[in-house]
């Protein structure tokens, strides 16, 4: 059985009943040895993915696509192969995160190139050879892996499909159909699908040499194989959620308020389609009023929850009158923090006022930074700043306030990190540029690696710093890619499919594989320990307690909804080797 930490006691009862505001802002001392918490954030890959054919070190386990015989060390169909067959669905009338199944494929769609750079922005990848048996297959047999490949499907109602109430099974459906369907009208303009086929079944090859410095890292320091993103969908809720542990809503001056209809999502499906819906992302649906049942698209993801054998998190977390962004938006602040005026056709979230970690910090007189690429040129970055992962940008409290000096570029980290140590903030995030993020399509996976390795040898060329730091490294999000593991839904917005974690410290246990159920609200219940800081809200995941697993159970907590706060990672008995 994993060990399982008890929840913090607070030594001033008092000061927990007063909440995050009242800490005394003097400055706290951490609980543990870490006196410093880098978060690097790359993007869009499922734990298959990039750890699919990961094998450990003597005496761990792990759960991924050759644990579970569904491939070969080569990378070829395994013997349970069929684990990850996908299946074909037919989806009519309301939207369903479970539509009715009618078949498999016989074979996997030929996988596109859309957002690959330099291959088109639609049709077949002729550089993937076909046919592909149904399942997962190892992208290098095809490209290399410094190569640009195709960018699946990866939005919120999307993404609860591709799941299947975890079944797994639809994630090339979805990929094939659902997008904003053809007109209604006499005219009947041509379909927005997505038109994907096979692409979302890719993974990388550790065994054969892909992504050798992440291998590196696992084999050395602490793998997390049972961290899930917190959101179904895309960058900006799931960077939201990584400050907040919640999600941003609509509002207008401050106030819950109903946005506008071309905003409101509606995956409802159009008469006489399979699952072409009326308003997608692609169109500018982006919120969802989940409290209410007769809005689109939530009555079946509420019948899915109400079916659990648990009870989900504050009953799906669903705030009446409050409308919930769950596809991406653009800060409604710039960077140097001009209020951007939301008009009825922008792609802007109204500023929030919701606490975020940055508030929690300062609060308490904890020291932090958001290192951001590109974040000196803003607007004028040629695409390389990523407005969505500068998450802290669209807060009113952090933006009007003196604490937007402590966005900065990521240039500034190099800066930093020379210095001395007790200078160094004690959080940081880092959020690369956009071409080096590993997101598929415009970037590549190497050069995040390479973001990573450059980070991680910095920290420790100080050995004041490194002696005390912990560099966390994780995904925003899956990106739409298959995976096999577990996923815990925690209230209406997810949990969402495993993404990488890797905690990289001195204290981190080496070589250890930890199966302790986490999600992005991790990070923040570990913050929160290590200096003595109240949840942010009672909204937030972050008041959700510790996982209980056992050894026939280990990576499904049996107190759900619980997520960990990354403790179980780290051995503070004694420093580990650099």
């Amino acid at each position: 059985m994993l060990h399982v930490l008890r929840p913090l006691v607070f030594a001033s009862a008092p000061l927990v009943a007063l909440g995050w505001l009242q800490v005394a802002a003097a400055g706290v001392a951490p609980r543990t040895p870490i006196q410093h918490v880098i978060v690097v954030v790359g993007e869009n890959r499922t734990f298959d993915n990039l750890y699919g054919v990961y094998q450990p070190q003597r005496g761990q386990t792990v759960s991924n696509l050759l644990s579970r015989g569904i491939v070969t060390a080569q990378g070829l169909p395994g013997p349970n192969f069929k684990l990850a067959r996908q299946a074909t669905a037919r989806q009519s009338g309301d939207y369903s995160p479970t539509p009715p199944r009618d078949g498999a494929y016989a074979e996997l769609p030929a996988p596109h190139a859309l957002g690959a750079a330099g291959q088109g922005s639609r049709g077949h990848d002729p550089r993937i050879a076909g046919p592909l048996p149904n399942g997962p297959y190892q992208i290098t047999h095809h490209v290399s892996y410094g190569a640009h490949t195709g960018d699946p499907v990866h939005r919120f109602f999307q993404m609860w499909q591709q799941v299947d109430g975890g079944k797994n099974d639809l994630f090339v459906w979805t990929s094939e159909t659902a997008a904003a369907g053809p007109s209604t009208g006499p005219s009947r303009v041509p379909p927005k699908g997505t038109f994907q086929g096979g692409i979302a079944m890719g993974f990388y090859n550790m065994a054969q040499g892909d992504a050798p410095y992440f291998k590196h890292l696992a084999d050395r320091y602490a793998l997390a194989d049972n961290y899930h993103q917190s959101v179904m969908g895309g960058t900006t809720t799931n960077y939201f959620s990584l400050a907040t542990a919640d999600m941003a809503t609509y509002n207008e001056a401050g106030k819950l308020a109903m946005p506008p209809a071309k905003r409101i999502e509606n995956p409802n499906t159009q008469p006489g389609t399979n699952n072409w819906w009326v308003e997608d992302g692609y169109d500018g649906g982006t919120y969802v009023n989940c409290a209410d049942a007769t809005q689109p698209g939530v009555a079946g993801i509420r019948r899915l929850l109400a079916s659990l054998p648990y009870r989900t998190f504050n009953d799906g977390n669903c705030e009446p009158g409050a409308y919930y962004m769950v596809n991406n938006l653009d800060p409604g602040y710039s960077a140097t923090g001009q209020a951007l005026e939301i008009k009825p056709d922008s792609f802007l979230v109204p500023p929030q006022t919701m606490p975020h970690i940055g508030d929690a910090l300062s609060a308490a007189g904890v020291s932090w930074k958001w290192y951001s690429g590109g974040r000196n040129h803003g607007d004028d970055a040629n695409g390389e700043y990523c407005k969505t992962c500068d998450a802290l940008t669209q807060f009113r409290s952090t933006m009007t306030g003196p604490d937007r000096e402590k966005l900065q570029d990521l240039s500034q980290f190099y800066v930093d990190v020379r210095g001395s140590a007790a200078s160094f903030p004690a959080f940081s995030v880092i959020a690369p540029y956009d071409s080096i993020s590993g997101h598929p399509g415009y970037s590549l996976q190497p050069s995040f690696e390479y973001l990573v390795k450059d980070v991680v040898e910095h920290v420790q060329r100080n050995p004041a710093l490194w002696k005390n730091t912990v560099v966390l490294v994780t995904f925003d999000e899956g990106g739409g890619y298959y995976d096999s593991g577990y996923t815990q839904f925690i209230d209406f917005f997810g949990d969402g499919t495993r993404v990488p974690m890797v905690a990289v410290s001195p204290f981190a246990k080496r070589g250890h594989v930890d199966h302790t159920y986490y999600d992005h609200a991790s990070i923040l219940k570990f913050v929160e320990r290590n200096w003595g800081l109240a949840p942010l809200s009672k909204r937030s995941r972050d008041n959700l307690p510790n996982p209980v697993h056992s050894a026939r159970q280990p990576y499904v907590p049996l107190n759900r909804p619980a997520v960990g706060d990354l403790m179980n990672l780290f051995d503070f008995s004694k420093g580990r080797a650099p």
